[in-house]
């Protein structure tokens, strides 16, 4: 069963164009310990939300897990998963509206905004998604 997270950036280091670009890459620079336990916890075909933070603070993709955590060769004592662009949300999904909807008022990044790589569960990830305007919910 695959997991859902979110992932966070600030467009001015990477954003989603950037993200797309690349198609592939490798997600690094996260030091917080909660947030490399969910790093490690991720697994290969897990989606994530791709999260604008600090200029924007939306939801404006979706990415998948193509390869699951390892060693950051340049940081010991962070660690890496290389990720890949799946879909740019046909619209963003704010964090003012995140926190207006009940049904999204428990979601990690309404509680602990700041933590940088955080799970989303199934039903949070079925309702940014239909904000969003995917009808699948991918």
């Amino acid at each position: 069963m695959s997991s859902y997270w979110l992932v966070k950036s600030e467009p001015s280091a990477w954003s989603w164009d950037q993200m797309v670009a690349a198609k592939t890459t490798e997600w690094s620079g996260v030091r917080n310990p909660g947030a490399l336990i969910n790093m490690k916890q991720m697994k290969k075909g897990d989606r994530a939300f791709f999260y604008h933070s600090n200029e924007g603070k939306c939801v404006v993709g979706i990415v998948e897990i193509a390869k699951t955590f390892y060693a950051d060769p340049k940081d010991e004592k962070s660690g890496l998963v290389d990720m890949r662009a799946v879909e740019k949300l046909p619209s963003e999904v704010t964090l003012a509206a995140i926190k207006q909807d009940p049904a999204l008022k428990d979601m990690v990044l309404v509680k602990n905004s700041r933590l940088s790589v955080q799970p989303v569960t199934a039903a949070e990830w079925a309702r940014v998604c239909k904000l969003g305007g995917l009808k699948s919910g991918n």
